[in-house]
């Protein structure tokens, strides 16, 4: 057969073949070594993780080949042509094979050591060096794997040199310059691709290896290098175990720990609810309403009357119209909602975080419910999907391409579509559920689908003589793409009061955050000064089968204490380990407060209560307090009120140092579910 790649491709695919098949070894080497026979992964699922496992390899193998394609065409460094460009190319290929074994070499005992893949925590072994030196010789073979490691590079470049031997040059009709051109340019659109990793809006990530309910199918889709690589991004953000049981005394009081234990701190607070016999298990719909600021809501006193559904359904339910998210940001704000503890991950965000992924959730209190994730996009969006599949077991996801209804922008189906598939879904149910709703068409592009239930658009001549941009509104687009959220809700509703589970279900709406940007004339001003307008959103609990009374409440509230509430609403036997409380539970209504935390610049953590917000920098200076009520709100107040300002510090580094701590030691398999 004629052979038309040019010799660096055909190098190049050569140590790309050798790396496949050394790293398919060793994951079929990982499996029998580590799989669990009487938990095995379903055959399904074997197939998958091996089939991420090839995807993931083979990117390595590519990101290792990449120097050889990219500097191979100069001929002093081409690996078929030069002398001294083949011994380079073998050199470094050994090398890099050699890095590789010894990574899944440490890998696999760091695995047989700690049951978790290799990752960035690794490296505080080597602050010990001589200890940890000697736990490796006295524990591993370390010559005889040194030798085995070395045979095995031995043998791949025995096996590279013979194919390199074999390359023979391209026959001259193949050898033309718009062939090569075209050859380049392929191997140029492969190559990203197999980067790339898939055929989607966003590229294969660490999380997509956690698919399963199985965590050892997370573990053996893997790939180590990948893996460490990263959880390197991650690996500064920890806690300091001396601040936290400084701090732990009063954080303990504040949560209402049942058995306190400073030497090893704990947050554990277990409830139980005495129902009567005959008890029927309330649904729970939870549901994030993007950007959904409350100065731009009628909860408000907007008089543009944004929001006349959500409007009704607060009246008739329960309204915290004193509720904050801990910071803007969607997939912070779904993970401080799953864990009950703020995102304090500096670059990216926790979702992101393969080191703390693992999470005990109050979600997981509801036991034989069946447990729903709704986005009419794709949940590989920052990681979600790792987030949740790994922490909530049994969750069944529905994303863009599992729905009828047509995708309309890049945010995927409209948000009234999200709701009627959701509604499609939960009305064939009959066992109890929670379902989590991701809504994510109030961005722009504003898109408001034809077919949209009867929804009217507004021009700026049916508001008058109101402006919008007087009323926290940039364009009439923004404002209509806002009152389509409240018309889904609405329409959402009724098509759940048609049916048999909205008599006994539980919806929890709120804003995943809100928006910095000028709140308008019904608004005080400290709102925009203090940069609160991005955190202030509503929360509306209604169900007439869960709430018998409706009520608003002036007490502070956190987005954290929305597990919590929820949980104590039904009447849920729940465990709870972070930092939120139950919003009803009328023993810590002397003490509410909100934690915010700001991450551009300097990070800046705040404290809200009803009349004050506290400020500093996260290393405790920087001290600075400010009144919810002043027109000037910017201005410091703290040497007026210093057993104000004292108190609120005290509870805010009590907060910071138990955060930090929490994050790292909230793990799943260390926190069972309280048993009455």
């Amino acid at each position: 057969m004629t052979r038309i790649l040019p010799r660096l491709q055909i190098f190049s695919l050569a140590v790309v073949l050798i790396l496949l098949l050394l790293q398919t070894l060793l994951r079929v080497i990982f499996w029998f070594r580590f799989n669990t026979p009487d938990d095995p992964i379903p055959a399904n699922d074997l197939l998958w993780s091996f089939y991420l496992g090839f995807k993931y390899d083979l990117r390595i193998a590519i990101y290792v080949v990449l120097p050889i394609l990219l500097l191979g065409w100069i001929k002093p460094l081409h690996p078929v042509h030069s002398t001294s460009g083949k011994k380079i190319w073998l050199r470094y290929s050994a090398v890099a094979i050699l890095m590789l074994l010894i990574v899944y070499a440490v890998d696999f005992g760091h695995y047989a050591y700690l049951q978790q893949r290799v990752n960035a925590t690794a490296i505080r072994f080597l602050e010990n060096p001589l200890i940890s030196g000697a736990m490796v010789w006295q524990t591993y073979p370390v010559i005889t794997g040194s030798l085995i490691l070395l045979a095995i590079v031995a043998a791949c470049m025995w096996l590279l040199n013979t194919l390199h031997r074999r390359i023979e040059p391209i026959p001259d009709r193949y050898n033309r310059w718009y062939k090569k051109t075209a050859v380049v340019m392929i191997t140029i659109v492969i190559t990203l691709f197999l980067i790339f990793g898939k055929l989607s809006q966003y590229p294969l990530r660490w999380s997509d290896a956690f698919f399963s309910n199985n965590a050892f199918a997370g573990q053996l889709g893997s790939n180590p290098v990948e893996y460490f690589a990263n959880t390197l991004n991650f690996r500064e953000e920890t806690f300091d175990i001396n601040e936290t049981r400084k701090h732990y005394p009063l954080m303990a009081a504040y949560l209402g720990v049942d058995k306190p234990d400073i030497e090893k701190p704990n947050f554990r607070r277990d409830y139980h609810f005495n129902t009567v016999a005959g008890h029927k298990p309330a649904n729970v719909v939870i549901v994030f309403l993007e950007s959904f600021a409350s100065y731009k809501s009628s909860l408000s006193g907007n008089p543009l009357n944004t929001t006349p559904n959500l409007q009704k359904i607060a009246d008739e339910g329960y309204f915290f119209k004193n509720f904050f998210v801990t910071q803007t940001g969607t997939a912070r704000s779904v993970w401080t909602l799953i864990t009950g503890i703020p995102d304090i991950e500096l670059n990216k965000t926790s979702s992101r975080n393969p080191l703390i992924v693992d999470q005990h959730t109050i979600i997981n209190a509801f036991k034989d419910y069946k447990k729903y994730y709704f986005l009419g996009g794709s949940a590989s969006w920052a990681n979600i999907r790792g987030l949740m599949s790994a922490n909530i077991p049994q969750l069944e996801i529905h994303e863009e391409g599992s729905y009828e209804s047509p995708t309309v922008d890049v945010w995927g189906i409209s948000d009234l579509s999200l709701f009627e598939e959701a509604n499609k879904v939960l009305k064939n149910l009959n066992d109890p559920f929670v379902a989590i709703i991701q809504t994510s068409g109030n961005h722009r592009p504003y898109t408001i689908p034809e077919d949209n239930r009867g929804f009217k658009i507004l021009t700026q001549d049916d508001l008058l003589p109101h402006k919008v941009t007087d009323y926290g509104f940039a364009s009439v687009e923004e404002l209509n793409s806002f009152r389509f959220m409240d018309h889904s809700i609405g329409h959402f509703i009724k098509l759940a009061e048609q049916e048999a589970y909205g008599a006994n279900t539980l919806f929890v709406f709120f804003g995943d955050h809100g928006i910095h940007a000028e709140t308008g004339k019904h608004v005080r001003k400290s709102e925009a000064q203090l940069a609160i307008q991005g955190l202030r959103v509503p929360l509306v609990m209604y169900g007439k089968g869960v709430i018998s009374r409706p009520a608003i409440f002036d007490k502070v509230a956190s987005q954290v204490d929305v597990l919590p509430t929820t949980a104590a609403l039904t009447q849920t036997d729940y465990t709870n380990t972070t930092l939120g409380r139950d919003l009803l539970d009328t023993r810590f209504d002397d003490h509410r407060y909100a934690f915010t935390i700001e991450h551009s610049g300097e990070r800046v953590i705040g404290l809200l209560s009803d009349k004050y917000y506290l400020q500093m920098k996260y290393n405790g200076t920087g001290v600075s307090l400010h009144s919810l009520e002043s027109d000037t709100a910017r201005d410091d107040i703290s040497a007026q009120h210093p057993d104000i300002t004292q108190t609120m510090t005290d509870y805010l580094a009590s907060m910071w140092s138990s955060i930090q701590y929490m994050r790292e030691n909230n793990k799943q398999h260390t926190t069972k579910e309280y048993q009455p």
